[in-house]
């Protein structure tokens, strides 16, 4: 069993608990409530410049060629139709300039941008692949119901298209080899220490989900 094998299997509760939330239902019924959108989308407007900076650091501290060139076409999406995305969905929401830029953070939000940083700062690639694998691999996860329509709402409907189809499969399948192999030769502590990352990413997403109805 490879090592991202073995960390979904040791976080499945968690995990599962993630691609099966209520948001995530309301989400593919197009019934999420203005409010509870409002505050996740916020929220998560918060990650791109840390999610953005924690890329870059993969780009810089990938050990291949071709590897770095795939981290930053990544990153141009992100930077490009996912934080269009963004600005145009606040805009829908009627969502003020101030609570777009300094908003309250709540501690699953706080928590995830330490993680992101963290691994940013430690320029270690096994570090940034661990965040980057749990942050995308599940949301392609509960973005991909085959056997259900997208909602007609038109910011649900696009935000599962965002974290769905082949490209962003292909991504993730990208994410999960590199830190397979590239963890396969890592000494016990850091790999233990990866680990720990990988399970606290996954313990906020969770987390995440969940503050969008405090």
């Amino acid at each position: 069993m490879t090592f991202s094998a073995q960390l979904r299997e040791l976080t499945a509760s968690t995990w599962d608990a993630a691609v099966g939330h209520r948001f995530v239902d309301e989400v593919w019924r197009g019934r999420v409530d203005p409010d509870v959108l409002t505050t996740y989308l916020v929220q998560d407007h918060q990650f791109v410049d840390a999610f953005l900076a924690l890329m870059g650091a993969a780009v810089a501290s990938a050990d291949r060629a071709d590897a770095r060139v795939v981290h930053a076409r990544q990153l141009g999406i992100v930077a490009g139709p996912e934080n269009d995305f963004f600005a145009r969905a606040l805009d829908t929401l009627d969502v003020p300039l101030t609570e777009r830029t300094e908003p309250q953070l709540l501690e699953p939000t706080r928590g995830f941008i330490e993680l992101m940083d963290d691994a940013r700062r430690s320029a270690d690639y096994p570090s940034c692949l661990a965040v980057l694998l749990v942050a995308e691999w599940l949301y392609l996860e509960w973005a991909m119901r085959p056997e259900e329509p997208l909602p007609e709402e038109p910011l649900e409907a696009e935000w599962i298209a965002l974290h769905s189809g082949r490209a962003f499969a292909t991504w993730v399948e990208f994410l999960r080899a590199e830190f397979d192999r590239v963890c396969a030769g890592l000494p016990p502590a850091h790999r233990d220490r990866v680990q720990e990352q990988f399970v606290r990413a996954v313990d906020l997403e969770l987390a995440f989900f969940d503050a969008a109805y405090t």
